[in-house]
């Protein structure tokens, strides 16, 4: 059969799968049997099997659990209120206000989940109706969210960045660290937006909050300890060369697990306990009778332990946020697995080598050829979830709209209310794309710095 023919057979089964609301990683393996039986005498079930355990038995692939898990616990806890209440009075003088504590909230929280739809939950529930009662317009309340969300995408511990290391075989860690910089940027861009808006449009902007002192801004910070302390937890293993991505996820996993029962924590006798459990771990480290990782992991051991003993983890939100986590993590390696077949199957047909060659024979700049590939993903985006791209492109890819059914939920808005209240945040994502462009060392010069060039 002729390749262009079977090309376009291949995209209408896509189509027609998809459109029939079936399985995303079905849908895929479909098209990868089609694919085989019509241009290939290989044994498509001896290749599919292979393929399907080769596909789930990566070593990377086991942090992909446990930061997912990360985030489902993290989302059922009072970590948002915190945040919030935390962020609130440093925000007040920045116009726009309260606003910025979506971008930097979503920012915070992205650094400790790697969910863009869990970042835009767990900060929504707990912003929306905050800043509802205190009289923040919709259009802009909604669409810092739905922009702030994607966050998740971009700052490590990114779910994305790990599904595409595994695709591309490319290092876990170089991409955590190679999207530090890009995401700060990208938070700075959006923070503009919401400034630009306020400037704009001064008068759906309410009124400060009493002011408060230095003393009491501090005071109310003391929220944010525990997110911090996680942040530098999980990452700071990773920069540091202490653990690598899937020690550090499970490091993530016992601290989300702390953190969920802060509250009882800071009882004044646990608060005590803790204190003391803390103090003698910094004396071992600092005396060398052990190293400092062999005490960290021991003292979130123990803190985990003791939490658990004193109460002060639910098994409601134990149970529920394991369930949560379970689903999540089946529906990305069955998509995994349907990709990975497709790939197989497109090996065998030799249709990517002819894709590659059509491209190459367009001669298109490199601007010309990034902006193809923006529309491309762009177009993708508004019907398929960010993972199932990455997998079908294999390509850096701009953050999924699924982040907008989140809201939509969330703020009973319309889908085409949040997708226009969105749209400043979508540009400020497509001059991030451009900066990235023309300015390659945001991504490339820190895990250049900390890894060494490649």
């Amino acid at each position: 059969m002729d390749p262009a023919t079977a090309g376009i057979i291949l995209l209408c089964v896509m189509f027609i799968t998809l459109a029939f609301g079936l399985w995303i990683g079905i849908s895929l393996a479909a098209v990868g049997y089609v694919a085989m039986a019509l241009l290939s005498t290989r044994p498509i079930g001896l290749n599919f099997g292979t393929t399907l355990w080769s596909a789930n038995t990566s070593w990377a692939l086991t942090a992909l659990p446990m930061f997912i898990w990360m985030g489902e616990i993290l989302f059922r806890s009072r970590l948002a209120e915190d945040m919030f209440k935390g962020l609130a009075p440093w925000m007040q003088r920045l116009p726009g206000r309260l606003l910025h504590t979506n971008v930097f909230g979503c920012g915070i929280f992205a650094a400790i989940s790697g969910s863009s739809a869990a970042t835009a939950a767990t900060i929504g529930k707990m912003t929306i109706p905050e800043l509802r009662k205190r009289g923040y317009d919709d259009f802009m309340l909604v669409g810092s969210l739905a922009g702030s969300g994607t966050l998740g995408l971009l700052i490590p511990p990114s779910i994305i960045m790990i599904v595409y290391g595994v695709a591309a075989e490319v290092s876990i860690a170089r991409l955590f660290i190679a999207g530090v910089i890009p995401g700060i940027v990208l938070m700075m861009i959006f923070s503009f937006i919401v400034m630009g808006y306020a400037a704009l449009y001064p008068q759906r902007i309410p009124p400060r909050d009493p002011i408060m002192t230095l003393r009491e801004k501090v005071w109310e910070s003391r929220r944010l300890i525990p997110t911090v302390l996680l942040i530098i937890t999980v990452l700071g293993s990773i920069y540091g060369g202490v653990a690598t991505p899937t020690e550090s996820a499970v490091l993530g996993v016992v601290g989300a697990l702390i953190l969920s029962g802060i509250d009882k924590l800071m009882e004044r006798t646990h608060a005590i306990v803790v204190g003391l459990a803390v103090l003698v771990s910094a004396i071992i480290g600092v005396t060398e009778i052990a190293h400092w990782d062999q005490v960290g992991a021991l003292l979130l051991i123990g803190l985990l332990v003791y939490t658990t003993a004193v109460g002060g983890i639910s098994w409601h939100v134990f149970k529920e946020s394991a369930l949560g986590a379970t689903r999540t993590n089946c529906m990305i390696a069955l998509i995994l697995s349907g990709a990975a077949f497709l790939s197989t199957a497109m090996g065998f047909t030799g249709l990517p080598r002819l894709f590659a060659d059509w491209i190459i024979g367009l001669n298109l700049s490199q601007a010309g050829f990034i902006a193809a590939l923006t529309v491309v993903f762009i177009i993708m985006g508004c019907f398929i979830d960010g993972i199932s791209m990455v997998v079908l492109t294999t390509a850096v890819i701009l953050p999924a709209v699924k982040d907008l059914y989140v809201l939509q939920s969330l703020a009973k808005k319309s889908m085409g209310y949040v997708a226009l209240a969105s749209l400043p945040f979508f540009v400020g994502m497509v001059v991030m794309v451009a900066i990235v462009f023309f300015v390659p060392d945001l991504v490339t010069w820190l895990p250049n710095q900390m890894l060494g060039q490649k």
